[in-house]
């Protein structure tokens, strides 16, 4: 199936031909979409099918607006170079992230570029105020910036326990919410199909697809923010939700000796009160900890890389990955010395599963929780 927009802009389902020729199409289209550009004869040569069958495909996909062609940069070569097909730009999902200060909301088109992005304080938004902030923005942006374009539906990374086949958040306490049906309200507000994920999961999708963790089948994530640290999973390439939904929280775990949990402990909100500063970007929190003289903010560094090393030595050996990614405020105490913290993770677990293991930043910075909304959305409506 490959989902196209009626002019109200309501996504439907419609075959696309037969079933060869729409998994056909589909193949492309997620090629270009995850690889980027490709030219039609690299298409051909990476699908195995004929340069005639690619040409009529490429030319349907423009056709319906779910790809552009262009012709080649030049690089001098002889002979006539083989058109260059890209995502369509005009068709977008709105991507959004609230957290406990403010409501982030951007447009991501097919082609992993934010179109457009609000960001509007609110302090602990609640569900209710978030959906009207998301069908005030739709309806704005589909007058304005967005009025050339196909919106296909709304994705949302919530910081909380999410059961994403519902679209319902169980439990998101940095919010304040529990058992909210979120993607069934902002639904109802915009006309738009809605999917709605963990934050931290959403994340480990998008690092594993497009960042650090690109090219990597079995991945943990972890990410430390303003609401705490939230991890995902990826195993042998598919993400790892469990039963519910709510795999990868190991902000949750206990902390040895204490009757702490881990995101207690590994905290922001203690590294913000060692510098004495009331809030920080991880840009400005990295600054002010390598400006700092403090005895005690070097304790309290060395103290939380202690703790997460540990978390990490865990996670290593219950999941044996071939990449750990840290996100957030968490990535900012590994990089206080990237080498001697690789070394203490390996020294806990065991020597087995450290082996080759790679503990890298995430790399898509704030954009991670938005493509991974946005990813999770195109799939879910038939795009990709």
């Amino acid at each position: 199936m490959v989902a196209s927009t009626e002019p109200s802009g309501t996504v439907v389902a419609r075959e696309a031909g037969d079933g060869v020729r729409a998994r056909n199409l589909a193949r492309l289209l997620r090629r270009v979409h995850l690889e980027g550009p490709q030219s039609r004869a690299q298409l051909t040569a990476s699908t195995g099918l004929n340069r005639s069958t690619v040409a009529d495909l490429v030319a349907e996909l423009v056709t319906d607006g779910w790809a552009i062609e262009r012709d080649p940069d030049p690089v001098g070569r002889v002979g006539r170079p083989s058109p260059v097909v890209e995502a369509s730009p005009q068709t977008v999902v709105i991507a959004v992230n609230p957290e406990v200060d403010a409501v982030e909301i951007a447009a991501v088109d097919l082609a992993r570029r934010i179109a457009v992005r609000e960001r509007i304080d609110a302090k602990l938004p609640s569900a209710d105020e978030v959906t009207a902030l998301v069908a005030d923005v739709v309806s704005r942006w589909s007058k304005g910036a967005l009025s050339g374009s196909r919106i296909v539906g709304i994705g949302v990374a919530v910081p909380g326990l999410v059961r994403q086949a519902a679209g319902l958040v169980r439990n998101a306490p940095h919010l304040g919410w529990v058992d909210e049906p979120l993607a069934a309200s902002i639904a109802a507000a915009t006309g738009l199909p809605v999917s709605v994920g963990n934050d931290a999961s959403l994340g480990a999708l998008a690092e594993h697809l497009f960042g650090a963790a690109r090219g990597a089948g079995d991945v943990v994530y972890l990410n430390g923010g303003p609401s705490g640290i939230g991890g995902g999973i990826i195993v042998q390439g598919s993400a790892v939700g469990g039963v519910g939904g709510y795999a990868g929280e190991f902000g949750q775990n206990r902390v040895r000796g204490t009757e702490s949990v881990l995101e207690d402990e590994v905290s922001r909100a203690r590294l913000l009160d060692a510098l004495g500063l009331v809030s920080a970007d991880d840009a400005a929190l990295a600054e002010a900890i390598a400006r700092s003289a403090s005895e005690a903010v070097r304790a309290e560094c060395q103290r939380q890389r202690g703790i997460l090393a540990q978390a990490l030595a865990d996670a290593v050996n219950i999941l044996n990955p071939a990449v750990v990614v840290l996100g957030g405020f968490l990535a900012v105490l590994a990089a206080l010395d990237p080498e001697a913290f690789s070394a203490e993770v390996a020294s806990l677990a065991m020597a087995e599963n450290g082996e080759g293991l790679r503990i890298l930043p995430a790399s898509l910075a704030a954009d991670r929780l938005l493509l991974g909304a946005a990813e999770v959305t195109f799939s879910a409506v038939g795009v990709i």
